[in-house]
């Protein structure tokens, strides 16, 4: 899911006032709503070495559109996926998460200095839960918690949400296995 391209669309038809004869929800929200309709049997059974996980709230799909609502449809999602016991929160959290810096553009323009000093704050954030990996629906803020996170030294991997889903289920394919750290690849198979 792109954060950017959601809230886009989202805003769009609330701007312009357009009638759209199709519901526009986040994947967050089907997952949530699959996952609690026993449609998408994930569990954390999985996770026997009880591995920390965190999550980023991206802020177009967080603080600028649906809010709490969607916050707490990915930490349930998170908590369903790797056990309420290896879920730590980050500080602050929810609308009020600190941006990635890696949105508005900022990723592509090529301004990686003061992309890299603007998320020196995210990366802090992160590094202080102590969570091994960080989950995020925005590919913005996927690339960005990778990118700093290999620049400040950081200890954690990130990963996008399906990948989890996919590992739960047991049906995860050879390309999602390449960027997981071993603690993850040694639980597969």
């Amino acid at each position: 899911e792109c954060g950017h391209s959601y809230y886009t669309m989202w805003h769009g038809l609330k701007r312009f006032g357009l009638e759209a004869d199709f519901s526009l929800e986040s994947l967050i929200t089907y997952y949530a709503r699959w996952i609690r309709e026993g449609k998408l049997p994930v569990n954390s059974r999985w996770n026997s070495k009880n591995i920390k996980f965190t999550v980023q709230d991206p802020c177009m799909i967080v603080r600028k559109a649906y809010g709490e609502t969607i916050a707490e449809d990915m930490r349930f999602v998170v908590k369903s996926l790797v056990g309420e016991e290896n879920f730590i929160d980050m500080q602050p959290n929810r609308s009020a998460n600190y941006c990635c810096g890696g949105g508005g553009g900022f990723l592509q323009a090529g301004m990686t200095d003061h992309r890299r000093t603007y998320g020196k704050r995210k990366f802090d954030q992160i590094a202080a839960t102590g969570a091994a990996y960080v989950l995020t629906p925005c590919h913005n803020c996927h690339s960005q918690m990778e990118d700093i996170g290999h620049f400040y030294g950081g200890s954690y991997g990130v990963v996008h949400f399906w990948t989890l889903i996919c590992l739960s289920l047991g049906i995860l394919g050879e390309n999602e296995r390449t960027y997981l750290g071993p603690d993850l690849l040694e639980l597969i198979d």
